[in-house]
């Protein structure tokens, strides 16, 4: 075989390492391949429905068209399980709205206990008379902390044991946090999100229902407001978009619950996201995964085990049923 002088041979390839920079691409990319393919679970209602509250004796302040909507449910310090919600059309002075207390000995028991009116607003604290809405508990640390609607504000309240609240009232002598210029701000809903607070809540401006969020370190002071969802196929509508509710199911994983009608033909758009701050506004794109025929739904982790509570259909008490999220086909 004819051999050619070295002085004419190609040189051997060299092989070098890929350098950081490759690296480090590689990994983006494929981080990003993989959520864009990934497919988002949904949320199942599994069994049967069990009622835990009805329409409540409110005495003098009971009228025959009042309704039990926006409400809040958590496990107090002794184990017992707490249902505050918010009472519309009753005979209550101004926005003829209050909230009212049961409280259950199970999260599966049926008929839990009527415990009686909770609390009412008070004007000298920044609360619109008959004006209070959607309340939500959660912990931090020892303490029990409520947020509820003012009527234009977004508000907060105390406890130790989780049935008796105290208004946190700042230097103003007031309760209220924040709120939107357009007023109606409501249905707010807190979760902890790294070293953050989020509270989401409800508001509309120029008709148009939104939801937003605004974040904190302390609970006290907060951020601007964020919009996080508007439109898409859920509408434009005043209501449009109520009754924020964020789960994050896995690291990264959220799942917003939007409702859009009450009653027979009851609503709720379920959204998904890998940040929490946009959930698709103005469109649906990468974010719709479903919707449920309820409204108004608070979700529960127990033990494990996911439940989801709503109106009844009539709009005369609240109802829980078990939440499983499966992978649609």
């Amino acid at each position: 075989m004819l051999q050619m002088p070295a002085s004419h041979r190609t040189p051997d390839r060299i092989v070098r390492p890929p350098s950081l920079f490759c690296v480090l691409l590689t990994t983006l990319l494929s981080s990003s391949v993989t959520y864009s393919q990934e497919i988002p679970k949904q949320p199942r209602i599994t069994g049967d429905w069990w009622q835990v509250a009805g329409d409540p004796d409110l005495g003098e302040l009971t009228n025959p068209r009042q309704q039990p909507v926006d409400f809040g449910v958590w496990q107090a310090s002794d184990g017992t399980w707490q249902l505050w919600s918010c009472i519309r059309n009753t005979k209550e002075t101004g926005h003829t709205r209050l909230l009212y207390r049961w409280e259950g000995a199970k999260l599966t028991d049926k008929d839990w206990k009527p415990v009686g009116i909770a609390l009412r607003a008070d004007p000298h604290t920044g609360e619109l008379e008959g004006g209070l809405q959607a309340p939500f508990v959660f912990r931090d640390g020892q303490q029990f902390v409520m947020f509820y609607g003012g009527w234009n504000d977004i508000c907060s309240a105390i406890s130790i044991d989780g049935k008796t609240f105290t208004r946190r009232l700042n230097e103003a002598g007031k309760s209220t946090l924040f709120g939107a210029p357009t007023g109606n701000t409501r249905d707010p809903m807190v979760i902890r999100i790294g070293d953050l607070w989020h509270c989401y809540y409800t508001a509309g401006p120029g008709n148009k229902g939104a939801d937003y969020c605004r974040t904190s370190r302390d609970l006290r002071t907060w951020s601007d407001a964020t919009l996080v969802a508007r439109g898409g196929q859920a509408g434009t509508g005043p209501s449009s978009a109520e009754c924020p509710f964020v789960v994050e199911l896995e690291p990264r994983q959220f799942y917003l619950f939007r409702t859009q009608a009450y009653g027979a033909n009851a609503r709720c758009s379920v959204y998904f996201s890998h940040d929490p701050m946009d959930f698709g506004v103005d469109h649906d794109e990468g974010h719709f995964v479903c919707t449920l025929p309820i409204a108004a739904p608070e979700i529960i982790r127990h033990e494990g085990q996911y439940y989801i509570a709503a109106l009844l259909p009539s709009l005369k008490g609240i109802q829980i049923a078990r939440l499983d999220w499966v992978v649609a086909p």
